[in-house]
Order: structure tokens, then sequence, then C-alpha cells
């Protein structure tokens, strides 16, 4: 015979229940936004192609991206992400943009502790970057130049680089951020290039669409956060314009064929939040494919 429920035994069920529900509510809420988004992770891919030169077999490029100082993510947070970057020993790091969240905000004592982190970053073959979108924003065009020349990188703004090793070669470019800045593919390459192996630095991964049409082998993005956010059934919950396409990982585009790699990146913004979507940097090593 089913024992009939008491209003005690009730109240006693509902009560448990309702701090079960606080208790999960609470404990995701730690975990998204005080877990994951500092729970940093080393995504490695191997790159194979006919044109990269025997003497860059081997050869590792590292890129991180949209570290969104100031936005959730502290000068300490960035001391362990250099830590993370030099334990890979990479050839060459490349940054691809939105580097402080709001740089028109950064405080005088803050512009020293992020060069000098930034200057702790020493690889053999150099450091580059580019803008993103949040550069641009808020008069912070002269802001993240200043930081990022005092900190030793080089800024590719519609320029190409050579990379040079043991009498080989191959070709770095970065645009200029599509939304908010002033992108000129038409400048590149020159003609003679356009057999080498060559990198494409460029903030927004929809990009990739016009980019596929030149005669690059990989692009290499960041700005979507992989979603930042990853709802089971549901997708990607922070998708800003020319990130909503390729939103995360490995696509392969057009007839040369381009590859693109979209970086989750490191920060967070608009939402202090990631969840399902872990923080990164990418570690990409060239494989000479005879």
């Amino acid at each position: 015979m089913k024992k009939k429920m008491t209003r005690r035994s009730f109240l006693k069920k509902a009560t448990l229940g309702t701090f079960g529900v606080i208790g999960a509510s609470y404990g995701g809420y730690y975990y998204a936004h005080d877990i994951e988004p500092f729970w940093l992770k080393a995504h490695h891919e191997s790159i194979e192609s006919s044109r990269i030169p025997k003497s860059f077999d081997g050869f590792k490029i590292l890129q991180f991206t949209d570290t969104h100082i100031g936005f959730h993510y502290r000068t300490k947070d960035l001391k362990k992400l250099i830590n993370a970057i030099n334990n890979q020993q990479p050839d060459l790091v490349v940054f691809t943009g939105d580097l402080m969240d709001d740089p028109s905000l950064v405080a005088h004592d803050k512009y020293h502790d992020i060069t000098d982190e930034l200057k702790r970053i020493n690889p053999e073959f150099g450091k580059y970057w580019i803008y993103g979108n949040h550069d641009h924003g808020g008069y912070g065009t002269n802001v993240i130049l200043n930081v990022m020349h005092d900190a030793g990188f080089e800024l590719l703004m519609n320029d190409t680089v050579t990379l040079e090793k043991e009498g080989e070669h191959i070709n770095l470019s970065g645009l200029d951020d599509i939304l908010l800045g002033n992108p000129d593919p038409d400048s590149l390459l020159t003609e003679d290039q356009e057999n080498d192996f060559n990198v494409l630095l460029c903030h927004e991964p929809d990009y990739a669409e016009t980019m596929k049409d030149y005669p690059f082998d990989i692009q290499l993005s960041g700005h979507s956060h992989g979603g930042q956010v990853q709802i089971p059934f549901y997708g990607y919950v922070v998708t800003p314009a020319l990130g909503r396409k390729y939103v995360e990982g490995k696509h392969i585009l057009g007839s040369r064929p381009m590859q693109l790699f979209t970086s989750r990146g490191v920060g967070t913004t608009r939402l202090p939040f990631r969840f399902m979507c872990r923080p990164e940097i990418n570690i990409f090593t060239l494989r000479a494919d005879s």
C-alpha cells in the first residue's frame, strides 16, 4: 500500500529539490564564469603541402588571439598565457587581433604590465600581429599599435613578410581588420609569390569566402570565440558578424585549396562565460609533402 505523503514530507522534498536546483545553478555559473574561461588548452594541427620547403618541415607556428584584456581577463592571466606559449617552443608566433576589450580604458600602469609580459615571447623567426575590430574600436588604434610595438611585435597591415630558412622561404601576410579597418587583399602578394607557401592572418574567419580566391594555403583567424557558450541541441550563443559561418575549427575552401583555421581564442567578450568551449592557443606544424 502506497504511503500517503504528509505535509511535512512534502515540504522537506520540495525544500531539498529547491536547494538542489539552486546548487546546480550556482555550480554551473561558477564553472562557466570561474573555471572554463581560464582552462586553457593547446590545440595542435599538422599542415601538409607540396609547397612547404624541406627546410620548413617541422616548423611550428603558434597562434593566439582574442585575449580581450580588461573584460574578465587580467594581466595575471596574461602571464600564465605567455608561459603556456613559451612552453610550446614555437618557431613563429602570430597574434590575430583583439588584445584588449576596450583599448581606450587602458590605464598607464597596466600598459607596462602588458608590454612586459608580451616581451617575454621571443621565437627565432619573430612575432607578428594584425588588428581586430576591438583594437580599432574606442579610438584604440594607436593605443594598441604602441603596446604591440613596445612589446616587439611587428604589425602586418595589408603587408607581407618573407621568412627565410636555409635558402628557402615561405610568406606571411596580414590584413587590416575587415569590420573597422581598411583591408586590401590585392596588395598582399606579387605574381612571383603565388606558387610559394602562403599564410594569411585575418581576424574575421568568414572573410575566407573572399580570400579563397587568392593564392593562400592557410588562413588563421579568431574573432568568433568558438561561440564562447555552446549549448547542446542549440549551438553557439555568441557569434559576431563575420564569425557566424566558420565559428571554429578547420574548413577547406576554394580550388587551391585554402585551409581556414578558426581559433576559439583566449578571452571572453559580451558575456563573461565559457561553456563547452575552452579557450585555446593553436600550434600548427608544417610538413613538407613531396
